[in-house]
């Protein structure tokens, strides 16, 4: 999701969420997808039965994955193609839209901070003569879609030369807040002024623009190379001296952002929700009793640094949306045992669950024969309707929601959204 896809920038672990990454599995190689006081949650209990609530698509823009479908396109051809994507959406009865606004320390809005992306005009920096993000919030709402503003929060470049970014970037203003890592640029998530900035840039678009919500996908640190080592010796010298653990420090400047986003965001715009989209193996029953029933190779706690399950339990996030990208029966992570460790994560905590689905698998060659049965995406839904807990789904991406592989989303629209709902609020 060669294909680009939303995991194929993060580091050479792209591949990690179709299985690659999964501890003695052969489920393929095709890449899958991309201390402050928390804020309560929006909990909304839903009963046995009933329509699921949350009907999102994610809208991916860093290397043109779903839009713009190429870089340089006039402004008009670029609104053209968002529209389609929109009015798919409310075709599909679907009720929101994740769209990719800052995919590589950029923006796709007019910043002070940040430069033009690159992925509108094809030259980081240059102005595309509209402004994506506000025209994407009105026609969203023209549609009664919600717009969720998709953010991420560290990566810089998917290259590692520093020159080639703009001559004015924060990046090369700042050199000292950059690490180089796997042949990608990331910002040093142990450095406060970068969780200043990042803030501060993001904000930015929450305070401009009637979003509905502030969205994070899975990249914290970085997902892991072989052989390599995020060089952040200096910033464990400098800042780690309550640590004697370096792992236990990285968590801590992961759950510092994910903290202080919320608690910023209930002091700004407390009706604008936040939601994490991570990788879906918190940590496996084998590392940790409280863990997934898995066997997967990369752990979000222990690999990426990021306490997804402490989020939850501390509601520092509105909703959290595992990508449970894995069919059922999958064996080193299968998606009839993910489901419910996720619900029982949140039960009792006023945060939604939103089940993340990788309809970007289906059909797809280098994927088992469960990804080519158009009914395997519906029978997830059927099994998230057993678990109260699950208030929804959401596509991985836009240009699969259109095209619709197999008939499979056709399948999921049939079965189980028979009517329009509104998105939970």
């Amino acid at each position: 999701m060669g294909r680009f896809t939303r995991r194929t920038f993060g580091v050479a672990a792209a591949g990690a969420l179709s299985g690659a990454l999964l501890a003695g599995a052969g489920a393929g190689t095709a890449a899958a997808r991309e201390g402050g006081a928390g804020g309560g949650g929006h909990g909304r209990g839903r009963g046995h039965g009933r329509s699921p609530r949350m009907r999102g698509m994610w809208v991916a823009t860093v290397a043109n994955i779903d839009w713009p479908s190429t870089a340089g396109l006039t402004a008009q051809e670029q609104q053209r193609q968002l529209l389609a994507h929109l009015d798919t959406a409310v075709e599909r009865r679907l009720n929101t839209v994740v769209l990719q606004v800052r995919p590589t320390a950029d923006a796709l809005w007019p910043s002070p901070f940040e430069p033009w992306s690159q992925y509108l005009t094809g030259t980081q920096g240059r102005d595309p003569g509209w402004d994506p993000l506000g025209f994407a919030v009105r026609e969203a709402h023209r549609r009664d879609l919600e717009l969720h503003a998709w953010f991420n929060p560290y990566r810089v470049a998917n290259h590692a030369d520093p020159q080639r970014l703009v001559a004015d970037h924060p990046a090369r203003r700042h050199p000292d807040w950059v690490v180089s890592y796997g042949g990608k640029l990331y910002y040093n998530p142990g450095l406060p002024q970068v969780r200043r900035f990042v803030q501060d840039a993001m904000f930015h678009a929450v305070e401009r623009y009637d979003i509905d919500a502030v969205h994070f996908d899975d990249y914290f640190y970085p997902y892991p190379v072989s052989g390599r080592a995020f060089d952040d010796d200096a910033a464990f010298e400098r800042y780690g001296g309550d640590f004697s653990d370096r792992g236990d420090w990285r968590r801590h400047n992961v759950d510092l952002l994910v903290s202080e986003v919320s608690c910023r965001l209930k002091q700004v715009k407390p009706r604008v929700r936040f939601g994490v989209s991570p990788f879906a193996v918190w940590r496996n029953k084998g590392t940790d009793p409280a863990g997934s029933d898995t066997r997967a190779g990369v752990q979000t706690y222990d690999d990426l640094y990021a306490d997804t399950r402490r989020w939850v339990r501390e509601r520092w996030v509105d909703h959290i949306v595992p990508q449970v990208y894995w069919n059922i029966g999958f064996e080193a992570a299968d998606y009839a045992r993910l489901v419910p460790w996720w619900a029982g994560v949140v039960r009792g905590t006023g945060v939604d669950l939103y089940i993340g689905e990788a309809l970007y698998k289906v059909a797809d060659p280098a994927q088992g024969p469960a990804w080519h049965d158009p009914a395997e995406l519906s029978r997830h839904l059927t099994l998230c309707r057993e678990h109260p807990e699950v208030s929804g789904n959401v596509y991985f991406s836009a240009r699969h929601v259109a095209a619709d592989p197999i008939g499979a989303m056709s399948r999921v629209v049939r079965d189980h959204y028979g009517t329009l709902v509104r998105p939970p609020r």
